[in-house]
């Protein structure tokens, strides 16, 4: 079993930056991705960005792309999220995840189930 802790959520003005953290404690494997959903209210949860351990390609949605950046550092079991030009629709509920899947593809991360270990989330809100 794999726990998740995020942080670093926050207030922010349009435009400006956050940075999230997740740390990973529990079983470790050593091939596995981790990345971030959001889920603003009303809406449903949706796929952000993910990372492999291996350190290959990361994935991104559309919706973020060239403005966020994900990495992660293996040594510790942490994945960090920059966001940069935030957005007021960037506001959400931001949570970690971890699986064992390994895909070269970005598409298949985008499905909430192939995700077997979730964070509490943390809060991110952009004002206009």
């Amino acid at each position: 079993q794999v726990q998740l802790e995020e942080s670093g959520g926050g207030l922010v003005q349009d435009g400006g930056s956050l940075r999230l953290s997740c740390a990973a404690s529990g079983r470790t494997f050593s091939r596995d991705t981790m990345g971030w959903f959001r889920q603003a209210p009303g809406k449903e949860r949706e796929f952000v960005a993910a990372i492999a351990r291996s350190g290959g390609n990361d994935f991104y949605s559309d919706s973020v792309k060239g403005r966020f950046a994900i990495s992660r550092d293996g040594a510790s079991n942490a994945v960090y999220l920059e966001m940069v030009s935030l957005k007021p629709e960037d506001t959400a509920v931001y949570y970690c995840a971890w699986t064992t899947a390994i895909y070269y593809s970005g598409a298949y991360y985008r499905n909430p189930k192939i995700w077997t270990s979730w964070g509490q989330g943390t809060q991110v809100t952009v004002s206009s």
